[in-house]
């Protein structure tokens, strides 16, 4: 248990608070879709993933599909419960989004980013809406996600504005990424490397 108060992190760490959020009904319709469209991809190459993952995420030090194995990572994005989706507008490519159906009837948005340069265009809205509706399909009884204080800053209240609620917090402490060689070493300036 963490204690009351401020707890140091060693150098080289960094921490986080998550915040898990869920939706127990499934929305009422969003036609607003902006011409927002989801690609469902299957067998992804890992090098065109990986790629996609860091320009999604590199922002915000996403690392845990950077830090495992090339065989990891394929069992993952390969499994018959994994659904893997690129968000797209006219032909070009919005964000990344992934679905896990491995606890029904639950269904977890593991990964859900718009790219850099498609933030504040009004196209997270549509994406999520595109993505909540397949992820609603079958007998599903709850989507859930989670946020944590190294995404956007406008992530948590997104998501709540999309109608999941928050049920749980929680703090992570990683070695960071950049330091490790994952990430480069600009990515993500709002959060100081210590070494």
């Amino acid at each position: 248990m963490i204690p009351d108060g401020h707890t140091d992190l060693a150098p080289g760490k960094i921490a986080s608070v998550v915040t898990y959020l869920e939706m127990r009904d499934r929305p009422a319709p969003d036609d607003s879709s902006s011409g927002v469209r989801l690609r469902h991809v299957h067998n992804p190459g890992l090098d065109w993933y990986r790629a996609l993952y860091r320009r999604a995420g590199a922002r915000w030090l996403w690392f845990s599909r950077l830090e495992i194995t090339d065989e990891q990572l394929a069992a993952i994005l390969n499994r018959s419960t994994t659904e893997l989706f690129v968000g797209e507008r006219e032909g070009a490519e919005i964000g990344l989004a992934e679905l896990d159906r491995s606890e029904p009837p639950n269904v977890e948005i593991t990964n859900f980013a718009l790219l850099p340069e498609m933030i504040g265009k009004g196209l997270g809205r549509p994406f999520m809406a595109k993505l909540l509706n397949r992820a609603w399909d079958g007998s599903v009884a709850r989507v859930w996600l989670h946020t944590c204080t190294l995404d956007g800053p406008a992530a948590l209240s997104f998501y709540m504005k999309c109608g999941f609620r928050p049920y749980k917090r929680a703090i992570e402490v990683a070695n960071d990424p950049r330091i490790r060689g994952m990430l480069s070493e600009d990515a993500a300036p709002q959060v100081p490397i210590i070494r």
